[in-house]
């Protein structure tokens, strides 16, 4: 049984990090305020089997090593402390650019935006981090069953990111709109977003 801080941990990591700019947040708002909802939808699709590779690779590898290894997730929860503070770094130094600023792309098929989808996911550094050196710190070895443990932290990740990036791609031509006539709510939300990863950053070094 998965403690219910356990979840709410990966809940509060998983929307700081998909509320933070990156590549998979990039490619799906371009996609849909280039190409419209539906190019960004099945775009969506590619980044969730992205996903799904990562949680069957990294939860079969890792219930094996955490077993044997049981002091590696002292070390894994420092790295990924380091690597929420660095997050939080980039999205709060000064000159970053919008991702909802509007980009000019060429229109692609469906099965092109899907496969696009997937590797902008499988070769985002954000995302392996976060099933390797993040989510696994929230497993406790004293209640049984890494893998299942594992298995289900990581599908509540994938829940939270794909509801906040549906989100994202229904309402990305307005909000890049909106934006654009605002700039200063582009300043609010990243400091509200870097704020909040390296609060979660601390919180977790010293848990």
């Amino acid at each position: 049984m998965i403690e219910q801080s356990a979840v709410l941990g990966v809940v509060s990591v998983a929307l700081g990090m998909v509320l933070s700019p990156g590549p998979n947040m990039m490619y799906l708002v371009s996609r849909s305020t280039s190409q419209g909802r539906r190019a960004g939808i099945i775009s969506l699709g590619g980044v969730a089997a992205g996903f799904l590779v990562y949680l069957v690779a990294a939860n079969l590898g890792l219930a094996v090593l955490f077993s044997a290894i049981p002091e590696l997730l002292t070390a894994i929860r420092i790295a990924g402390a380091l690597y929420l503070l660095w997050l939080a770094w980039k999205t709060l130094k000064p000159g970053g650019a919008s991702v909802f600023a509007t980009r000019e792309v060429p229109p692609d098929s469906p099965l092109r935006l899907f496969m696009m989808g997937l590797m902008t996911n499988l070769l985002n550094p954000k995302i392996a981090l976060l099933y390797v050196a993040i989510i696994p710190q929230f497993i406790d070895l004293d209640r049984g069953n890494i893998l299942l443990q594992g298995i289900t932290l990581g599908c509540v990740q994938i829940a939270v990111a794909l509801l906040v990036n549906l989100s994202i791609v229904l309402a990305a031509g307005g909000i890049a709109g909106f934006l654009s006539a605002h700039p200063s709510w582009l300043r609010i939300q990243r400091l509200t977003m870097g704020s909040l990863l390296a609060v979660l950053a601390v919180t977790l070094a010293f848990t």
